[in-house]
């Protein structure tokens, strides 16, 4: 069934356990992810970035999510990652997404918050939840966000990353003022490949769950490539949606690869996509069972 974050971030918080918000940007990912979910009976958040339009247009994919997750057994919610522009936000809600992150967070405090409220009073005359981000979340040089265009990019270890961190302050004054139904805050992660292990801050995530509103989420991107029990203590501490996607690409990847290599070459398209498909909906249930905590 389509539902937005509303709801199911709730029981999530209430009962301890995350949600993963995993990208699918095409068909074989969209089926592995929505039948991982089914299989597990858990709810699921699918994802499409703007960064991603480029490649894969919303209107192209955009439906065919809405059309799956209103026939799935289990909680679906389809989500805009990463919106940046009001037109893109129009394509989204029309392509029929019940959730949307409007993402400001590259611009100063104040219009963060003027942009982000605005937003929010239309979209919450609509039944559409609302994310924003405070923080600004740092991009390795390999970003699976990356939207081509020619940015500045280099290995980025722990330090740098801190440089990024979220006042618990702040967002307590961005989530009153705002009103937002989830907030994506940094605390140690970074989209794309780590150029070493990171490191939560833990602490602050307790810090930013005590001082926003309890009504607002908490939401952790970046969580593939830290290990599973650094993301536990980020869900105990209160980070009820976890975006997931980047190393769960790259598996797939080594994975095509090294089945094309055993085959000689001589596996056709549709049975190496449909393997792939396979491979996606294994790692999709293995993160599921892990941000449920033990709760399944």
């Amino acid at each position: 069934m389509l539902v937005n974050m509303t709801e199911i971030l709730a029981e999530a918080e209430a009962r301890g356990y995350g949600i993963p918000c995993i990208n699918t940007p095409n068909m074989e990912t969209l089926r592995a992810v929505i039948g991982a979910a089914e299989e597990l009976n858990t709810p699921v958040i699918i994802d499409h970035a703007e960064v991603h339009n480029s490649l894969i247009p919303i209107e192209r994919m955009g439906p065919e999510m809405v059309k799956a997750a209103k026939a799935s057994s289990v909680p679906v919610c389809v989500h805009l990652d990463h919106g940046k522009s009001y037109t893109f936000l129009m394509r989204a809600l029309e392509a029929g997404f019940p959730s949307i992150m409007f993402d400001n967070s590259d611009l100063p405090f104040e219009e963060n918050v003027a942009r982000t409220a605005e937003f929010v009073k239309f979209a919450h005359e609509r039944g559409i939840t609302v994310e924003g981000e405070l923080g600004i979340m740092a991009s390795a040089m390999e970003d699976t966000h990356d939207d081509g265009e020619d940015k500045e990019k280099r290995l980025l270890t722990n330090a740098d990353i801190r440089k990024f961190f979220t006042d618990p302050d702040q967002a307590a004054e961005f989530a009153e003022r705002t009103g937002v139904d989830a907030l994506a805050v940094c605390f140690g992660t970074m989209h794309g490949i780590y150029a070493e292990p990171p490191v939560l801050d833990i602490d602050r995530v307790k810090a930013i769950r005590k001082a926003v509103k309890p009504e607002c989420r908490i939401v952790m991107h970046g969580a593939s490539g830290v290990d599973f029990e650094q993301c536990k203590a980020a869900i105990s501490a209160g980070c009820s949606k976890i975006n997931y996607y980047s190393y769960m690409a790259k598996s797939a990847t080594k994975f095509a690869a090294d089945t094309i290599a055993a085959s000689d070459g001589k596996i056709a398209y549709h049975e190496l996509a449909e393997a792939c498909s396979g491979h996606m909906k294994e790692y999709a249930k293995m993160v599921l069972t892990e941000f449920r905590n033990g709760t399944l």
